[in-house]
């Protein structure tokens, strides 16, 4: 279990000072350019979904059950990772940690930043020198309560855009958007990759990737 608790607790130290830097020292859609590369930008945002922004416009009641559904699932996995941790490779016992790391991170978030953080304003250039980032642990109240704090995002992949056929305009059932529409986003251009997300996100990603292309066996 120590392997598995080093990659976790390294990515959750990681995936916090990141977070904390953001939110202390950003504005809300703030941004810069990584090594000038218009493809690789830091973006600031908030969203009270899951990973990568899903869910991010839910109500109260779809935060709370969701941050109380990520600690009963990280509570279990723990629990049914220390009953095989004894029959599995190196590789998949990394995996594993960066899957209960990054959800762990996230849970951090959700759990604890609305009572730890005051709020974050959001960006208007017009209003430059009037705005300031979120403080931590400040003698004002927070924003939230707790188990409804917003997890914090930052990394923007946009490596390419392009236009798409007008035949995938094809209607949504029960919904009144196409296919098309979805695609597209806002600006009407396909974006990859479009989504803003976290190290968390990356460390869960990366170890579902490892486990279902080369431990899937061990289970």
């Amino acid at each position: 279990m120590k392997k598995l608790f080093f990659v976790s607790i390294s990515l959750v130290v990681l995936d916090q000072i990141l977070k904390v830097w953001i939110k202390t020292n950003m504005l809300i859609n703030e941004s810069f350019k990584m090594f000038n590369q218009d493809w690789f930008v830091i973006r600031f945002l908030e969203n009270n979904g899951a990973a990568f922004g899903f869910l991010g416009d839910s109500g109260v009641a779809t935060k709370i059950g969701l941050t109380l559904f990520r600690i009963v699932v990280v509570i279990g996995g723990v629990y049914y990772v220390k009953k095989i941790i004894k029959r599995l490779s190196a590789g998949a016992i990394i995996a594993l940690g960066l899957i209960i790391g990054g959800a762990v991170g996230n849970i951090v978030d959700s759990t604890f930043y609305g009572i730890v953080f005051t709020e974050s304003d959001i960006y208007n250039p017009w209003l430059e020198n009037q705005q300031e980032p979120a403080k931590i642990f400040s003698d004002q109240k927070g924003y939230s309560s707790i188990f409804q704090g917003k997890v914090v995002d930052m990394f923007s992949f946009k490596i390419f855009e392009i236009d798409l056929p007008q035949w995938l305009a094809v209607p949504i059932p029960l919904s009144d958007k196409t296919l098309l529409s979805v695609l597209e986003g806002y600006d009407n251009v396909f974006t990859f990759f479009e989504p803003v997300f976290n190290l968390a996100d990356a460390g869960i990603s990366i170890g579902i990737f490892m486990l279902i292309c080369f431990y899937r066996n061990e289970f």
